[in-house]
């Protein structure tokens, strides 16, 4: 490496200055009290009969305040009289396996002592009917055993395509509560099918399994609840296009571009299902999703621990560090693209020794119409973008009143990998 490193080690880093970027932060301040509120006024014991058992999706997204939803769902069905337990509902995430599966579920503080419910696992699925074009409609068999069948999803758009229903309970009815092989089935016409896919196998759902509800909620752009909301099966094609519209507007963004350089310091599962979100960084897998954003060159740092070493979307990225690659679990990798058929994501783009590295190579080859004044800028991730980093050029740029508060003074670069920096 000592080539390269002498290929990049003259780029200059340009000091970076901390700004917080302002959105709407509307949100539900006491959930605990509000998620009460609303099972009591659902009439939940009139559609469950006591010792009824009730399976409750859970998936693999990183919603906000995710092991409190599943305590008061639980809590709520075991005040009807039923008997809940939990099945993971991740399609083919975690690896493709049961225990893969419960253990991306821990990772995201969600096990059976904080929902105070059994957790049963398994990749087994049935075959509850079939698409006009001969495409299977399968469903976990766990969940298929019980009397009811609930779940609980954000609703957001989503990362690779475009329709009525993205992100939310239809989805997590057609492909998360539907394992490896329903989520294979599902993929395997591509994105460009999906949004009709997804919604056609809900459909056929709601009318031949056990349906009961989908707690839904929204996010604000802090990554805190602005809606959570039950919506009970005869209702969920209905409902959901309008969370759907609700949730585009709340979506956080970058309120600077279009970018030289885009820097997220960790990528992962829980901030999105392509690792990165692609209306953030204006990188997408797929021509079915049109972000506004636009980057020349984006770098990925690192892989969230939650993330299982699954690095799906990484080859989204043009340059990442060889920290992250040691990490990747290719088994879910791979598992996760192979299930999704988008083969982009699973590319490998530029390694680097180091993170400086990294993020001098970009700036090298980024083309920036200004060499000398290349727009930069720093995330943590693309699910948390409130505080941010940006060069000086671009705070420059900033108008009046616009929705950006500066933060400090400009500042050189820190990386996590650099000895200065290590605990």
């Amino acid at each position: 490496m000592d080539v390269v490193k002498d290929l990049v080690d003259h780029i200059r880093l340009p000091d970076m200055v901390p700004v917080r970027q302002i959105f709407d932060d509307t949100h539900i301040a006491d959930l605990e009290t509000h998620l009460a509120h609303l099972f009591a006024a659902s009439a939940l014991s009139d559609r469950v009969k006591p010792g009824e058992t009730v399976a409750l999706g859970v998936g693999s997204r990183g919603l906000a305040h995710l092991p409190a939803l599943v305590r008061a769902t639980v809590d709520a069905l075991k005040s009807a009289g039923a008997l809940p337990f939990l099945v993971p509902a991740m399609g083919s995430h975690g690896g493709a396996t049961a225990e893969g599966q419960v253990k991306l579920l821990a990772g995201l503080g969600v096990d059976e002592a904080s929902a105070g419910c059994p957790i049963r696992s398994s990749m087994e699925t049935v075959e509850i009917g079939r698409l006009d074009g001969g495409l299977a409609v399968l469903m976990d068999k766990l969940a298929m055993s019980a009397d009811h069948i609930a779940f609980i999803n954000r609703v957001k758009p989503h990362t690779s395509y475009s329709g009525a229903y993205e992100s939310g309970l239809a989805k997590m009815l057609a492909i998360g509560l539907a394992n490896h092989h329903g989520a294979e089935a599902c993929h395997a016409e591509g994105f460009g099918a999906m949004a009709r896919n997804v919604e056609a196998i809900a459909r056929m759902k709601l009318t031949r399994a056990p349906i009961l509800f989908g707690l839904a909620t929204v996010e604000n752009p802090y990554d805190r609840i602005a809606r959570a909301e039950l919506v009970f099966g005869e209702e969920m094609m209905a409902r959901e296009p309008a969370l759907l519209e609700e949730a585009r507007t709340q979506m956080p963004r970058l309120l600077f571009g279009p970018l030289d350089v885009l820097v997220v310091d960790t990528m992962g599962k829980e901030f999105s299902g392509t690792g990165m979100d692609p209306h953030i960084t204006g990188k997408a897998g797929t021509p079915f999703v049109h972000p506004t954003q636009s980057t020349s060159r984006l770098v990925v740092l690192d892989l969230s621990l939650k993330s299982g070493g699954n690095a799906t979307g990484l080859g989204l990225a043009d340059i990442c560090t060889q920290a992250l690659f040691g990490k990747i679990d290719f088994r879910s990798f791979y598992a996760n693209h192979l299930t999704s058929t988008v083969m982009t994501g699973a590319k490998v783009p530029m390694m680097m020794a180091s993170s400086r590295m990294a993020v001098q190579a970009a700036i090298k080859t980024c083309n920036a119409p200004e060499p000398a004044r290349p727009q930069v800028v720093r995330i943590p991730n693309t699910l948390h973008i409130e505080h941010v980093e940006v060069c000086q050029s671009l705070v420059e740029t900033m108008g009046k009143g616009s929705a950006i508060d500066v933060l400090g003074e400009p500042r050189p670069w820190s990386f996590d990998d650099e000895p200065s920096n290590r605990a």
